[in-house]
């Protein structure tokens, strides 16, 4: 996801917070300090609660990937955004029992916090010898701004924090895909059917259908009720759901579409082979502008150095271009992940997303064959839409 930055790695797995966050940090900080704006330590609190539920969003992704680890998917990366969190997964599940359980932790994960606030908060009540249920003091305080001690700000907060979890989990379990709810859905489909590719396409029409049922509530909220806000807040989940779903079956489509077809299918030999003494103003001048190359074989004497791509040129300023040779900024080939002529294209674009490069050589006994990237993954794809084509072919009759 764009516009995102690094805030570390919890578990290993890096998280990463998009700037559109801020916008729900400020919205919830605001609802909570609104009934006592002279207050500061209603904004303290309102501050604190904030950082918390983003932390209760971030315990939900983490929950996901850690379960998905233990099951053998790999996780790339936590986005937290405007409207939660995502997980980024460097492959799907193999197995249904797996993906039932990666879907369930997260709202599970939420429950139990969303459990734990409760009761930090029943007894902050008890103590203080307050009545009311944890609902009935969370929108009197809200609506009303009835917090007029530390300890009532302290226990709107966790009621707060309590219920939206709550609602988190909830709001997770509706079933349509990609939401967790649907991905349950997918994993019971998908055990009993024994069919992944079906069960995807059910799933991920009934998640187009929700977010459909989103939209057209949204609408009806502004034209029956006139609720701008809500409404058009509503769509705009709607209209966030129905791209999310129609995105993750596309991406599956993909992956679907490369089972079967090995490496040497998907590589390809248009590149340029320069030696390391040659500059980079030569490589630019003599075959990235005039033939349109973007990657290039190092050699030297048949002896086979490294690569070097555009994004490697683009490392260095244009000033020193003229005297920087290739082997400074090339990447060596012990740094370089390879794969056989045989190997499954699918582990190929796997490997490249995990290793977060845009190509990988094709070697045979030493020698180089050529090179898998990105670009022609992706345009095999795209042409492959275009002609309707279900099965490919492989050499010998074979598919």
């Amino acid at each position: 996801m764009g516009g995102a930055f690094n805030l570390g790695k919890v578990f290993g797995i890096q998280v990463r917070l998009h700037y559109s966050w801020f916008v729900i940090f400020m919205l919830v900080t605001v609802t909570l300090v609104s009934p006592s704006w002279s207050q500061p330590l209603s904004w303290v609190i309102g501050i604190i609660t904030s950082l918390l539920f983003f932390g209760s969003v971030l315990a939900h992704e983490l929950a996901h990937s850690l379960v998905g680890r233990v099951n053998g998917v790999t996780i790339k990366s936590i986005t937290l955004f405007i409207f939660g969190g995502m997980a980024q997964m460097g492959k799907e599940a193999t197995k249904a029992s797996a993906e039932l359980k990666m879907a369930a932790a997260g709202p599970a994960c939420s429950l139990v916090i969303g459990g734990i606030f409760g009761l930090i908060w029943f007894f902050i009540q008890s103590a203080t010898g307050s009545t009311g249920s944890l609902s009935g003091l969370l929108w009197q305080s809200i609506i009303f701004g009835l917090a007029e001690t530390p300890l009532a700000e302290m226990a709107r907060g966790l009621a707060w924090l309590a219920f939206t979890n709550g609602m988190l989990a909830v709001f997770n379990l509706i079933p349509g895909f990609p939401l967790d709810g649907g991905r349950v859905f997918r994993a019971a489909m998908w055990y009993f059917s024994r069919n992944y590719k079906r069960s995807t396409q059910v799933a991920t029409r009934l998640g187009q259908g929700v977010a459909y049922t989103f939209i057209l509530g949204g609408i009806l909220l502004v034209l029956l009720r006139g609720d701008w806000l809500d409404g058009l807040w509503i769509v705009f989940i709607g209209w966030f759901l129905n791209n999310a779903a129609s995105m993750s079956y596309r991406q599956i489509q993909w992956r679907e579409a490369l089972h079967g077809l090995t490496a040497s299918q998907m590589m390809t030999s248009d590149y340029a082979v320069v030696p390391p003494s040659v500059t980079v103003s030569q490589v630019v001048h003599e075959h990235a502008l005039p033939k349109g190359h973007n990657l290039f074989l190092v050699t030297e004497e048949d002896r086979f150095k490294g690569i070097l791509t555009l994004q490697n040129i683009k490392s260095i300023p244009q000033a020193k271009w003229e005297t920087t040779q290739v082997e400074k900024i090339m990447t060596p080939a012990d740094r370089l992940k390879v794969a056989s002529p045989e190997q499954d294209a699918l582990s190929v674009a796997e490997h490249m997303d995990e290793s977060k490069t845009n190509q990988m050589l094709v070697v045979s006994e030493g020698r180089v064959k050529g090179v898998v990237s990105r670009d022609n993954l992706l345009r095999f794809l795209r042409t492959r839409t275009e002609l309707g084509i279900e099965k490919i072919s492989r050499p010998g009759g074979k598919k």
